[in-house]
């Protein structure tokens, strides 16, 4: 929900160039256009290939940054990342890039996704003794970078990255080179793009448009990409599972102007939309509405689809954040209630669709549609873009309790009284996967649709992973 589908466990953005003077004010524009994907803090690393140099805080992109800043990352290379709280909580000690100093190197790393298996690593580092400096998962990953035995950094990174699980982007700097790495199921997005001679990645495509950068392709599951003064080079540090891109990549998280996995996400949502107005049928109303931003598309796909009127029924102020991006229960309702503003005029009197991509909680719904009969709406039906979210997830959104979920342990006519509708429609699991229409032919059209039918792709707590760190001691 525009507020609510923040109840998994993260959502961050990555983006890193290679190869251009302007490296840093590049990487500013590019946590730009991926704010969206977490309001929390922003970091980025510089390096001209000796020297690093860092400058990270906690809040918005502008907020942290300044040109004063900018002029002091130096160098042709960098790394950037917007965060939204994941694994380890907040704190400017999880704000990320991670820059490590060592005797073997300086290294800096960004990270976007969720380790299932990070507490088993963490433990078995620590008992050999690394020390964390911070609770995020991701300096799991640098730690199993420093420890491991291999003759050359490449074969290191991958040994790493071979005994993570769960879901991972990163984008990992050095003084010669930058390696890029999917998780073995694709569960979070990463793309490569080149603007003249240099050589971007970002979480999204969006970043690329912005600073004028060519849509070169993306990395695919368990690739590792090398970029350094040779070119590109192609390498695997694992073998593709089970293809698994996270389902709301379209149906919220993602900006409609990015493609993911080749799909644009705006023409996904008016599919999304189209096609859960094949599934309701017939419905007697005289207005569609979306809850900016994330529902637009999907609210004009169905009011096309049904042939009723899409009017603009609620107004978003663009100057509140994201309401799931806000960590505590508290400020997510404060937040919905300066967030959004009916337009009197377009709902009253009227029976109105309110078309929305996801129910979480309830409590952002239940607003919204006590929001728009007060406005003077004689009905108000919810249509959502997405089945019911009963399971959690484990791999980076904001809800890893089912606790939280108020499809748990609900039928849909529970929760349609508990958010107050007239009326309240999911979209089905196989409506959402013929919707989106990924190129690919794997189980689910290779999405995860694992909040929406309990079905994970990967281990949860994998225990088979433990006995093969041994060789990290010797």
């Amino acid at each position: 929900m525009l507020a609510e589908i923040r109840g998994l466990n993260e959502e961050c953005g990555v983006f890193g160039i290679w190869g251009h003077e302007a490296a840093a004010h590049l990487s500013y524009y590019g946590l730009h256009a991926l704010q969206h994907r977490g309001q929390e803090g922003a970091g980025i690393v510089a390096t001209d290939g000796q020297y690093f140099k860092a400058v990270k805080g906690e809040g918005l992109v502008n907020e942290v940054f300044n040109e004063e800043k900018l002029k002091s990352l130096k160098g042709t290379s960098a790394i950037a990342h917007v965060r939204y709280t994941t694994a380890g909580g907040g704190g400017i000690e999880n704000v990320q890039p991670l820059l490590v100093r060592s005797s073997t190197g300086t290294i800096a790393l960004a990270h976007n996704g969720n380790l299932v298996n990070a507490n088993h690593l963490k433990q078995h580092l620590e008992r050999s003794g690394s020390i964390f400096h911070s609770t995020s998962d991701t300096e799991v990953i640098v730690h199993l970078i420093k420890k491991s035995k291999k003759p050359r950094f490449r074969e290191q990174v991958k040994e790493a990255l071979s005994l993570l699980r769960g879901a991972f982007s990163v984008i990992i700097l050095t003084k010669d080179k930058m390696i890029l790495a999917r998780d073995r199921n694709g569960l979070r997005p990463l793309s490569i793009g080149k603007l003249g001679d240099a050589w971007v990645a970002s979480s999204e495509t969006c970043a690329f448009d912005l600073i004028g950068a060519e849509f070169i392709r993306e990395v695919e599951p368990g690739e590792l990409v090398v970029i350094s003064e040779k070119g590109i080079e192609e390498d695997r540090y694992a073998q593709m599972e089970q293809r698994a891109m996270c389902a709301m990549e379209y149906v919220y998280f993602a900006r409609p102007d990015s493609n993911i996995d080749y799909v644009n996400i705006h023409m996904a949502r008016k599919r999304l939309g189209k096609q859960l107005a094949k599934e309701m049928g017939s419905i007697d109303a005289d207005v569609v509405t979306g809850v900016p931003d994330s529902s637009i598309s999907a609210a004009i796909g169905f009011a096309e689809e049904i042939g009723i009127p899409y009017e603009m029924g609620l107004i978003k102020n663009r100057y509140v954040g994201r309401t799931f991006i806000q960590p505590t229960q508290e400020l997510r309702e404060r937040g919905v209630k300066m967030k959004l503003s009916p337009v009197v005029q377009v709902v009253r009197g009227k029976r109105v669709v309110m078309v929305d991509d996801s129910i979480v909680r309830g409590t952002t719904s239940r607003r919204i549609v006590k929001m728009l009969k007060e406005a003077g709406a004689k009905e108000v039906h919810v249509a959502i873009t997405s089945p019911p979210i009963s399971n959690p997830c484990f791999y980076g959104i904001d809800i890893s309790s089912d606790e939280e979920l108020i499809a748990t342990g609900k039928t849909i006519d529970e929760i349609r009284d508990a958010i107050g509708a007239d009326s309240l429609t999911f979209l089905s699991p196989d409506g959402l996967v013929e919707a989106i229409s990924r190129p690919f032919d794997d189980e689910n059209g290779g999405l995860c649709m694992a909040c929406f039918t309990g079905k994970y792709p990967t281990e949860i707590f994998p225990d088979t992973v433990l006995p093969h760190i041994k060789e990290l001691s010797h």
